[in-house]
């Protein structure tokens, strides 16, 4: 099965007797998902030369309330296939005065969705998880590679042994090859996902390790390979991941981490509030 027909099944549209116009319109999404998941249903309708109502009507004959809920998951379906040049066209047909205020909208939305959707049972056994760890290893690739970084840089804070895998400094086999049971590892990645990940993910379920994923949803590869999984939003305006959400679940897992490891965290900040001093690590207030 080609990834158009996994796309089709995956919308429901596979096996489905459909009339003349129906067919036409799912020929279209079949052939130019990418472009779908941008399109009104009036655009769509132009298209392909059948009415709006025809477009919403076929919406609902595949299992959908409306076309924008059909929408929503053929974009959810098709995200990580996605090329950066592709998603350049979600940007093209917004004036220079429109896009900064939709970029920072769709943000907002992505913050929202992830509150609407964030599993707390499994936010406190991920918060539990790391706290427990003897060493923990952090991984995030390519445009993940900052969330890693920002994640390693307040965890050093709170535990010893914080390691951060990063190809560019070492081969990321040669960072987690000893990694044992009692360490965790933490997996960050999002549409393109990166095979570098997961397979540094699979390589610490060989060893018996603790994987914890910060990926966008269900259909995320991470799912699969993770023990426990947060999901983030990560719907985007243009070419470049939106990582609003991440941050801000990122933010939320350090919050309750320090408050998890409260003695800890006090005793090693008054430690370091005594080298900041000492070597004028911050600017002095005038």
């Amino acid at each position: 099965m080609n990834d158009n027909q996994l796309i089709m099944q995956q919308l429901n549209l596979s096996g489905k007797r459909l009339s003349k116009g129906h067919r036409k319109i799912a020929s279209f999404i079949e052939g130019n998902y990418d472009k779908v998941v941008f399109m009104t249903a009036a655009k769509l309708g132009d298209v392909v030369e059948v009415s709006e109502s025809t477009v919403v009507r076929f919406a609902n004959a595949c299992g959908y309330e409306g076309y924008p809920q059909m929408q929503r998951a053929l974009k959810e379906i098709v995200r990580h296939r996605l090329t950066p040049s592709q998603r350049l066209t979600m940007s093209s047909d917004l004036s220079s005065t429109d896009l900064p205020a939709e970029v920072l909208r769709t943000d907002m939305q992505n913050i929202r969705a992830t509150i609407e959707h964030l599993n707390a049972d499994v936010f406190e056994q991920v918060v539990e998880q790391i706290s427990k760890a003897k060493s923990i290893y952090l991984i995030g690739q390519r445009s993940a590679s900052p969330l890693a970084q920002f994640f390693a840089y307040y965890l050093r804070y709170i535990f010893d042994d914080v390691r951060l895998v990063n190809s560019i400094i070492n081969d990321t086999f040669e960072t987690i090859a000893r990694i044992k049971p009692g360490d965790v590892l933490i997996a960050i990645s999002f549409p393109r996902y990166s095979n570098r990940t997961l397979e540094c993910m699979q390589f610490a379920k060989t060893h018996n390790v603790e994987v914890i994923a910060i990926t966008d949803g269900p259909l995320s590869p991470l799912h699969d390979v993770s023990d426990l999984c947060l999901d983030a939003r990560t719907d985007m305006t243009s070419f470049a991941d939106s990582m609003a959400a991440p941050m801000s679940l990122i933010n939320a897992l350090i919050a309750a981490l320090g408050r998890y490891n409260r003695e800890t965290l006090d005793r090693n900040f008054n430690q370091m509030e005594d080298v900041w001093d000492a070597f004028r690590i911050y600017a002095q207030k005038v």
